[in-house]
Parts: C-alpha cells; sequence; structure tokens
C-alpha cells in the first residue's frame, strides 16, 4: 500500500528531504533515518515515503532502514500522529514483535487491512492478542481466515475462531476446508450442550470440595514450612491435596478461585508463579490481617504482592506487617525504605547486623541509627 501522507503538513526539513530536487546526500540520510529536528513520527513518515523514490539506491536504502528501525525510535513514532498508510506499510515488519504490535494495533488510525496484514504473518503471541478482539474479527472475517491459516496461530486459538464464526453464520471462503471445520466444530458443540457440566465446571466444583474438606486455620498456621535444609518453602502435607487440584488448573481458573476462595487457597495462590494469580489472591476481600502478616514474610511471594501490601495504609498500621516487609529481601527497597523510620531501635540493630536482608536495607538502618544518635 502506497503511504498516505499529506506533505505539505510535514515539517520544511522534511519536505526539503522528500523533494526529488534535492541533494543525493540529504536524501540518503533521510532514508537511513537521520533528519535533526523531526519528531520520531515525522521521520518515519520520511522514511517510508522515500521507499518509493524513484531514486532506487535512496528507495533500497530507505527500505533497509525500515525493516531495521531502532526501538526507541519506532517506539515514540507509533503514535495517533503517525499516517495510516505508513502504519500499514510498518505492520507487516513488524508482526512477530509482541511489543510492537501491541502499540500498533491500540492505534486508533489502524485500518482492516492493516489487521489482516498482521494476522496473516503474526507469531503465536501476536495472533493471540488480534484474536481476543471478537467484534473485531466478526466484523472483518477475513482476519479469521489469515488467524486460521497461519501457522505459527495455536490451535486451541484456530478452533476458537471457527467455533465464534459457527456461531454467527458466518461463510470463511478463504478456508478451503472451512465446511469440514465447521462441521467437526458443530458436532462438538452439541456434545458440550449435552453435558450437564463442561470439565472447567466439574475442576472449579471439585477444587471447592476439597477446600471446605481442608482443615486449615489462618491465625495459627500456614499453607507452607520452611524446609531447615535447603531454606524453601514447602506446602504441609495436609494441603498436599488442595495444592495439587490448584496446580493443574488454568489460569482463569485459578483467578476465580484466589477471588472467591478459602484462606487456605488464597495462601496457596499468592504464591503462584503467574503475578495475576497472585495479586488475586492478595486483593480478595476475604483476606485477614493474619494472613497478610505471613505473606509478607514469605520469601516465595512476588514482589507485586509485596507491593500492594506496602502500599495498604489498613495493613500497614500492624507493626509486624512492617518489620516483615522491611525484613523480606524481596520487597522493593523504595517501599522499605519508607517503614526503616517507624521500627524500634533494637529492631533496627537486628536489620543492620543481619545478614539475611538486602544490603540496602542494612546501610538504611544503620543511616536511620546515626540520626537517631544510636551506637551499634
Amino acid at each position: 500500500m502506497q503511504p498516505a501522507v499529506d506533505i505539505s503538513k510535514l515539517p520544511a526539513t522534511a519536505q526539503r528531504i522528500l523533494d526529488p530536487k534535492s541533494p543525493a546526500p540529504l536524501r540518503q540520510m533521510g532514508a537511513r533515518g537521520i533528519a535533526p529536528g523531526l519528531k520520531p513520527h515525522e521521520a518515519v513518515s520520511v522514511i517510508a515515503l522515500l521507499t518509493e523514490s524513484s531514486d532506487e539506491a535512496v528507495a533500497k536504502s530507505a527500505l533497509a532502514t525500515l525493516d531495521k528501525l531502532p526501538l526507541p525510535l519506532l517506539a515514540s513514532a507509533l503514535v495517533p500522529d503517525l499516517p495510516a498508510g505508513v502504519v500499514d506499510l510498518l505492520a507487516p515488519r513488524y508482526a512477530s514483535d509482541i511489543a510492537v504490535m501491541e502499540k500498533v494495533l491500540g492505534l486508533p488510525q489502524i485500518t482492516m487491512a492493516t489487521v489482516v496484514a498482521i494476522a496473516q504473518r503474526a507469531s503465536e503471541d501476536v495472533a493471540e492478542i488480534v484474536a481476543t478482539n471478537e467484534e473485531r474479527v466478526l466484523k472483518h472475517p477475513e482476519i479469521i481466515e489469515k488467524l486460521y491459516m497461519n501457522k505459527a496461530t495455536r490451535m486451541s486459538t484456530a478452533d476458537r475462531l471457527i467455533e465464534l464464526a459457527v456461531r454467527n453464520k458466518l461463510e470463511l471462503t478463504g478456508i478451503p476446508a472451512f465446511k469440514e471445520a465447521a462441521s467437526a466444530i458443530a458436532e462438538e458443540l452439541v456434545v458440550e450442550a449435552t453435558k450437564e457440566r463442561n470439565f472447567d465446571d466439574e475442576q472449579f466444583v471439585k477444587a471447592d470440595e476439597i477446600a471446605r474438606k481442608t482443615d486449615f486455620d489462618p491465625k495459627a498456621e500456614d499453607t507452607h514450612i520452611v524446609d531447615p535444609e535447603t531454606g524453601e518453602e514447602i506446602v504441609v502435607g495436609k494441603v498436599k491435596p488442595l495444592y495439587a487440584q490448584l496446580a493443574d488448573m488454568s489460569i482463569s481458573k485459578k483467578i476465580r478461585r484466589a477471588q472467591v476462595g478459602t484462606s487456605a487457597e488464597r495462601m496457596i495462590l499468592v504464591r503462584d508463579n503467574d503475578r495475576r494469580v497472585a495479586t488475586a489472591a492478595i486483593k480478595n476481600p476475604s483476606v485477614q490481617e493474619s494472613e497478610i502478616a505471613r505473606i509478607s514474610a514469605s520469601r516465595s511471594v512476588s514482589e507485586d504482592v509485596l507491593r500492594i501490601i506496602a502500599t495498604d495504609r489498613e495493613w500497614t498500621r500492624s507493626h509486624q506487617v512492617k518489620i516483615n516487609l522491611v525484613s523480606n529481601p524481596r520487597c522493593p527497597f523504595a517501599f522499605a525504605a519508607k517503614l526503616i523510620p517507624h521500627l524500634r531501635e533494637h529492631e533496627l540493630k537486628t536489620l543492620a547486623r543481619s545478614k539475611s536482608v538486602a544490603g540496602a536495607v542494612v546501610q538504611a538502618a544503620k543511616q536511620q541509627l546515626q540520626r537517631k544518635g544510636v551506637k551499634l
């Protein structure tokens, strides 16, 4: 597609570079992205226009530059002022770059032709982003066709798109075997409809049953203990069945269990490797102060969880929580530093001598003692 750019709206510097009568060296510099005084989106627009230059050397240089734009320049150029034609020229070249495509697909000026081109060349992660916008793919079925035929698209995503098309009575002529695929999906939908409860429901209910049978008192115990030999947290025996059931769940089901489950589930899921699950657990409205005290001391929880605790005024009213956060090497120092002035003298001395806390915390504790005129 030819970049649709109104050259008269570009700065004088850009117009001078684009003028066929300008010196070749100046045009070559512009083709390489060297255009002092231009904003990123203006510089990229100049490069895009020069790819169609009648000067073969300039056009070749501009194409090479467009294919390998410095990421800071490209990221800064992806703004609403970047012409849609330039976006169309750029998008297929970066269709496998998830960071770039997240910005491109969110641009208000993006055309459906550009989205189709992205779908055709997308990497697995990018294809997933394109596929999640159901409203857009239903309005423009060609996107579904390109994603389905793109080998990088996940099989599960392809099935989901075919199911979406079947449910909405779309005829996808761009997929040679669409009728066969649609027939198979339709049969699966019929089978699914005859079930009283699907696998996801059964798994969710099973977790609830196990959680309710698990005898757990958050005020007196934790779901994990520290292994004296390795120093790592391990699951206690009584909650292992619940832990195993939760571990087998998808992220979406874990998040829901973290939001509606028992205290034992929260204490397990707040340690989950996926930050979304852990964050959902700590944001559970039923979380208790005793849980917060244990979580803030745990070295298995993520920085995200500790940051949420540290910024909650209710939770940090607890002196024990303050001590736990400052002593936890996973707690971001910016938050620990704000809590250090609230600690008592003997606690500061303990921190200043500790070898198990962050070095920055040790130094901050020493400085606080010095301000108080206390010697170690």
